[in-house]
């Protein structure tokens, strides 16, 4: 019953994608249990959860997505209906406080650093990495880290605040090639493990720290600070206020850059699907969303968009995290990586990559300055290619691979 009454409704979602309910190309959708089509009726989280069940397959994931996102689908009332609650949740109450920062950190950051490390680079970039003139992750992570450096124009003697600083990789790196002090900041009490013993012997010292007791902290102001991949995490309603902390900690003549995913229109919440499996309490910012916390508090000397790499840097992901899975699989944790867990991933990397593909994501670094700063007009860095002398990625082995 619930065959002849639901699958009439699905395939009516997918008209003008080009995605077929059991057809023989590979971006189409093969049914292997009838229930897919009643939990399809939750939208995109019941679509996604039915996927990590096994209820249906697609054989290139990536396709699939890139061909529904390049529809109307998203805009239908089914689709959006599943993600109305939590948006309207989003616009009466602060889904990103204190306590409910943490959530992310405990269930995405706090998983088994090895699970991460057999799919990351040697630097643990879990940010877009830069594939520009180079198919190599590693060679990809060390571009990306020095396009941080050249824009933040660190030097020998500068004081970084790495905001989210993860495993400790861009702190690392800035320390050990550029002679910086670093401190990084993290809620992660996972991230926070590797990364004291990953940057152990340099000037680098990491704390368990909200970014909001940041000018309670008795820290000396910093000259440069960093975010990277940490503010979409912030949400909305929080952007003028972590604009008020670093305007705060940074000296005047310092330079802040943001590196974050942007969305390519104004939202205040995330996919449903993505919100409860992958990042909870969690936003894409849009550009008006940034530009307004940032008015009347810095200056926007660069703002550039490197979203079309995050293409071949989820891939390369995906492809790591599949050649390696059998040694994800083998790791002893609380909580095993199963045949869910694996689905899980590949769902997310996958529809991740189609999003950036189709410009619905980008992927934004801003360079700011103080108001007021003196210090002129700011020398937009060149993009350096993999010929160019650079830092090998051996130079920084992944320790948690090594252990794994």
């Amino acid at each position: 019953m619930s065959n002849r009454i639901f699958k009439p409704l699905l395939e009516s979602l997918l008209a003008g994608s080009g995605v077929r309910i059991g057809g023989d190309r590979p971006w189409d959708i093969q049914v292997h249990r009838n229930r897919m089509y009643r939990r399809a009726l939750r939208g995109s989280l019941g679509i996604g959860e039915a996927y990590i069940d096994g209820d249906w397959d697609c054989g290139q994931l990536d396709e699939m997505f890139r061909r529904v996102l390049t529809s109307d689908i998203q805009q239908r009332p089914l689709m959006r209906a599943a993600g109305w609650l939590k948006e309207l949740q989003s616009r009466f109450m602060n889904l990103q406080t204190r306590r409910r920062s943490l959530a992310v950190a405990e269930e995405h950051y706090d998983i088994d650093h090895r699970m991460y490390a057999l799919f990351l680079g040697p630097w643990n970039q879990y940010t877009c990495c830069f594939f520009d003139g180079t198919t190599d992750l590693e060679q990809a992570e060390v571009l990306k880290l020095e396009m941080l450096c050249d824009k933040l124009e660190l030097k020998a003697g500068d004081r970084l605040l790495d905001v989210g600083c993860g495993w400790g990789g861009f702190a690392k790196y800035a320390a050990q090639n550029r002679g910086c002090e670093v401190i990084g900041i993290s809620l992660s009490a996972e991230q926070i493990r590797y990364a004291v013993d990953y940057t152990k012997g340099l000037p680098v010292t990491i704390h368990k720290l909200d970014y909001r007791d940041l000018p309670d902290a008795g820290l000396p102001p910093f000259d440069k600070v960093s975010i990277v991949g940490m503010i979409e995490h912030v949400g909305y309603r929080n952007y003028a206020g972590i604009m008020d902390v670093v305007h705060e900690v940074m000296k005047p003549n310092g330079l802040f850059l943001l590196h974050t995913i942007g969305n390519c229109e104004e939202t205040t919440v995330v996919d449903p699907w993505i919100e409860k499996y992958i990042f909870r309490n969690s936003m894409v910012p849009a550009m008006n969303q940034l530009a307004g916390a940032a008015e009347g508090r810095f200056v926007i000397e660069d703002w550039e968009n490197y979203g079309h790499y995050y293409v071949p840097t989820l891939q390369a992901w995906h492809d790591r995290f599949n050649a390696n899975w059998d040694r994800i699989r083998a790791l002893p944790t609380g909580k095993p990586f199963d045949e869910r867990f694996r689905r899980l991933w590949n769902y997310y990397l996958m529809s991740s990559k189609a999003a950036f593909d189709v410009e619905k994501l980008h992927l934004w670094q801003l360079v700011m300055t103080r108001r007021n700063s003196g210090r002129g007009v700011y020398r937009r860095v060149l993009r350096r290619s993999p010929e160019q002398h650079l830092p090998a990625a051996h130079d920084a082995p992944n320790q948690a691979l090594d252990a794994a």
